[in-house]
């Protein structure tokens, strides 16, 4: 008997043990969740529609089908602001939401046969939107401020107050102390305020304390001088001792310390300062390491080289640069920037000096003036023009030389039927050149056919001609090809392009052009496009990037 109820308290305790055990992790895993995150969705309805059906992940909301992707656009990214302006802010003490991820995707091997460095997420929790290039979704996470630095496409919408610190253990242990009595079976200790004394209890009698005398007042010191102390910093959760030396190495740490705890306040990431902060770090660790020959430190500065390597990748491939000794980010047709300002000449050239008015004409006289641009005489074939958007290119024709602006060898049903092993050859007199008038443009002999093979390519890309897009549609491609900067973006700086210069380039009034934006938003040209009553914005999408001519 004795044995069985010895076992039986020891099993008892052991569960009571057990269950404070669980009663401690289940409070320590409820302090901290999982961060938040959703979707907003632009996806097209059908095959060969140009209506979209706008869709959000979160249960409430039901999918839309609107009449265009620019319009389905606009509508995704209002209803995303909807959210962000009515939802919760976020909370200082979620986890990432990549963190079942454990940020695999933030870090890239320096190598082919380098194991990734392991990512350590940092900073205040934000709640970051992520998008795609080709701004088909948008993705709202939250997260610590350095895994949304990680994102190339992330903007920052809000970011969570500093998290409340509990108050010291002691002012909690004092306010429940108990106060020691004294019972019929011994000293023992009872809470105080907690009702009438228990029976056979007695408070503990105090001592009284005789009355000390008066001391005198003593004469007030003169006060010392008060000394200066130095900082003390800190930095990647280390302390810069005071007896660091030489004191630069240990300013430049503290300095550094308070540098990256400012960076994790800011708004919105800068990769380049950030990239330029770990450089810093890993050469003054590695100074801090040489000096105090301590190996933590050496192992500190070589990860703070390999993140400041991986910042300044990431800040490269967001501007659209390409890292020394890996050539260009994107293998353009044109890669020169002389080059791309010669294509935007002939295109302002030929948007002064059309003979005939329509798009059509416009379209026919900049194939023509690119096939003989440099001496005012060229070469072209029936295929040449029965590639084009053309409803009657032989009638058209046959206008141009009415006007006086072409010359053919033969009639124009005779270029129709031209083949390359025997082309019909054209002359155009404003373009040749004399003594006394070199001509329009600068470039040279060579120069001419990268140009015109460029328009080509532009005007006759597999998508547009797919879709079947109209004469003013393809040189609205043009324009815009020759109108965004190195990331695509529309516009110097991604400010837009003016309405007026783009409706009188595709010889259409104002109110057409967004017909043709949707139309190429539809062919997987234009991505995220807004059409203002004075600007175009929005930027290329990726697929058509090697076709453009940057604005430098």
């Amino acid at each position: 008997m004795r044995q069985r109820g010895y076992r039986g308290a020891r099993t008892s305790r052991r569960r009571g043990r057990a269950e404070g055990v669980m009663g401690v992790e289940a409070h320590a895993t409820n302090e901290r969740v999982t961060g938040r995150t959703w979707t907003v969705r632009l996806d097209p309805v059908g095959r060969g529609r140009a209506d979209v059906r706008v869709s959000c992940s979160r249960p409430a909301c039901a999918a839309r089908v609107l009449p265009s992707a620019a319009v389905g656009r606009t509508a995704a990214v209002e209803h995303l602001k909807a959210h962000l302006r009515a939802g919760p802010a976020p909370r200082p003490l979620a986890y990432c939401a990549c963190r079942a991820d454990e940020c695999h995707t933030h870090i890239r091997p320096a190598g082919p046969r380098e194991r990734p460095a392991p990512w350590r997420c940092g900073g205040p929790v934000v709640l970051a939107v992520i998008t795609d290039r080709e701004g088909r979704w948008w993705q709202v996470m939250e997260c610590c401020s350095r895994c949304a630095a990680a994102h190339p496409t992330a903007k920052i919408a809000a970011t969570a107050p500093a998290p409340d610190r509990p108050a010291p253990a002691d002012a909690s242990r004092s306010a429940t102390a108990p106060t020691p009595t004294v019972s019929a079976f011994g000293p023992h200790f009872s809470h105080t305020g907690s009702g009438d004394a228990a029976p056979h209890e007695v408070p503990a009698p105090r001592a009284e304390r005789p009355e000390r005398p008066e001391r005198p007042e003593r004469p007030e010191r003169p006060a010392r001088p008060t000394r200066k102390r130095a900082r003390r910093g800190r930095i990647a959760q280390r302390f810069v001792p005071y007896e660091l030396r030489p004191v630069s190495l240990r300013d430049e740490l503290t300095e550094l310390g308070e540098a990256f705890r400012a960076y994790q306040q800011r708004a919105e990431p800068d990769l380049a300062l950030l990239a330029d902060l770990h450089a810093r770090k890993a050469k003054a660790f590695g100074a801090w390491a040489d000096v105090s020959a301590d190996t933590g430190l050496r192992r500190e500065a070589e990860r703070a080289e390999q993140a400041a390597a991986t910042a300044r990748l990431q800040h490269l491939h967001r501007i659209g640069e390409a890292p020394e000794g890996e050539g260009p980010a994107v293998a353009r047709l044109l890669p020169a920037p002389v080059q791309w300002d010669h294509a935007r000449a002939v295109l302002a050239h030929v948007a002064g000096h059309a003979p005939l008015p329509g798009p059509e004409a416009r379209l026919l006289v900049l194939l023509v003036t690119l096939r003989t641009a440099h001496s005012g005489t060229g070469n072209l074939v029936g295929q040449d023009l029965k590639g084009l958007p053309l409803p009657e290119p032989e009638h058209l024709v046959e206008r141009l030389v009415e006007s006086g602006w072409l010359r053919i060898a033969g009639t124009a049903e005779e270029l129709m039927a031209s083949r390359p092993e025997n082309p019909t050859r054209v002359d155009v007199p404003s373009l040749t050149p004399d003594e006394s008038d070199p001509g329009p443009f600068t470039f040279g002999r060579k120069m001419r056919p990268k140009l015109s093979g460029w328009a080509q390519r532009v005007v006759g890309e597999k998508k547009l001609r797919k879709a079947r897009t109209t004469a003013e549609a393809r040189l609205l491609a043009l324009a815009l090809a020759t109108g965004a900067d190195g990331e695509g973006r529309l516009g110097p700086g991604g400010q837009g392009l003016d309405l007026g210069s783009l409706s009188s380039w595709c010889a259409v009034g104002p109110g057409e052009l967004p017909e043709l934006v949707d139309r190429l938003t539809a062919a997987d040209w234009l991505a995220e496009a807004a059409v203002t009553d004075t600007l175009l914005t929005g930027r290329l999408t990726e697929r058509v990037l090697p076709l453009g001519c940057p604005l430098t």
